[in-house]
């Protein structure tokens, strides 16, 4: 049978054609164009706007300040240049006197997250990754989004004329140091990993992700994997097996371990397990905010008597509070537990959180340590001496 379309009725669907085309080219603009912009801005926030904080007269003189955990990479943002948005950028970093930022990479997270009961079932940043555009084989595997990551970093440096660099080894951190000496208008990264799962059960993917520059590895990040337990996990277990083995490759490498998010099972089995330093790179301490995030201070003693170094963050649900004083108060208590030379900070930053002040707020935690009691020396400890010496000891030679 035939059917005759007349020509009016011709150029009516041609008509609805060109305009159901017009509307999805405007919602394709609209998706990627501005919707990646729109949820970073929307998670990213800060307490306090911050423009010229008050700073001691010796701030700019501090010679390393460094923060053990950023998710900066997550975002589609260039890192060179300077935003009104979001926490962390190398503009806001060299104003903020910020002698390295430690950038970790987050590769998959749970809708409805929570810090109490997440399963690995669904995954937030697939649809983030087909928003920013980034590359087809980042968008259902979890090791070619932190690969991905990592690159992206590299390339910053690249681009940067040398105003910064990324930090893989003991021997590139000395001469960076050296550098810096002379030179403040430079700053410098190194990378860390959120959550093993994106070693995509494979342990192989570590040697990928430590030749593309990784020097620390969270076990865990909001779920439970094949490696080990999160505290946010369901089960909550400790190291698997194949966990343990992961931890040896780990140590044999001088891959760092991160135990921010961490089971307690699994802070237990890992300091039974190695003798080698670790981190926590973001957290809070439950003898100041007791919740099940923050370390308990039977393993923050723990940690302490591992020669290892506690990141404290920036965020509310970390230190019960919302300014550098509550970070402060924080810091103390952890001092006073195991030590000055094993407080850091941890802010966070990006972490698709509202922290108490973007990057350039950090004189206002050194004005908070001040009124804690800390003096000058212990000061510069905190703010990133510690951190110095620790990667000093534990990068990889070369």
């Amino acid at each position: 049978m035939l059917i005759f379309i007349d020509q009016s009725t011709d150029r009516m669907l041609k008509k609805i054609a060109r305009v159901f085309l017009v509307i999805l080219v405007i919602a394709a603009v609209i998706f990627f164009g501005f919707v990646p912009g729109m949820v970073d801005k929307s998670k990213n926030t800060v307490a306090l706007k911050v423009v010229n904080p008050p700073k001691q007269s010796w701030y700019d003189s501090i010679p390393f300040i460094a923060d053990l955990h950023c998710d900066e990479l997550l975002w589609d943002r260039n890192l060179l240049a300077e935003h009104t948005y979001g926490h962390v950028d190398v503009p806001r970093m060299l104003k903020a006197n910020m002698a390295l930022q430690v950038f970790t990479i987050v590769s998959k997270t749970p809708k409805h997250m929570n810090i109490e009961h997440n399963d690995s079932k669904t995954d937030n940043i697939t649809l983030l990754s087909f928003a920013q555009l980034r590359p087809f084989n980042t968008w259902f595997n979890v090791t070619n989004r932190a690969l991905n990551q990592c690159s992206e970093l590299h390339a910053f440096a690249e681009k940067s004329n040398g105003q910064f660099r990324v930090i893989t080894s003991k021997a590139t951190l000395q001469q960076y140091i050296k550098d810096r000496a002379a030179n403040h208008n430079i700053t410098a990264g190194m990378l860390g990993i959120e959550g093993a799962h994106c070693l995509n059960d494979d342990i192989e993917n570590l040697y990928k992700v430590y030749n593309a520059g990784v020097r620390y590895i969270g076990l865990a990040h909001f779920f439970d994997n094949e490696w080990a337990g999160s505290a946010h996990g369901i089960n909550k277990g400790g190291l698997t097996a194949k966990g343990k083995e992961l931890v040896k490759k780990m140590d044999s490498l001088h891959v760092i371990i991160d135990l921010a998010h961490a089971s307690p099972k699994t802070i237990d089995d890992v300091l039974a397990f190695t003798n080698s330093p670790v981190i926590v790179s973001h957290t809070g301490v439950q003898g100041v905010c007791n919740n099940t995030r923050n370390l308990s201070d039977a393993h923050l003693l723990s940690i302490g008597k591992h020669n290892g170094l506690v990141g404290i963050g920036f965020w509310e649900t970390a230190v019960c509070g919302t300014d550098a004083a509550a970070t402060a108060r924080t810091i103390r208590y952890v001092a006073d537990k195991i030590g000055v030379d094993k407080v850091a900070l941890g802010s966070d930053f990006d972490g698709a959180i509202g922290t108490h002040f973007d990057v350039t707020g950090l004189p206002l935690i050194v004005n908070a340590l001040l009124k804690e009691g800390f003096n000058r020396n212990e000061i510069e400890m905190i703010m990133g001496g510690n951190v110095r010496d620790f990667f000093l000891r534990n990068l990889p030679e070369k």
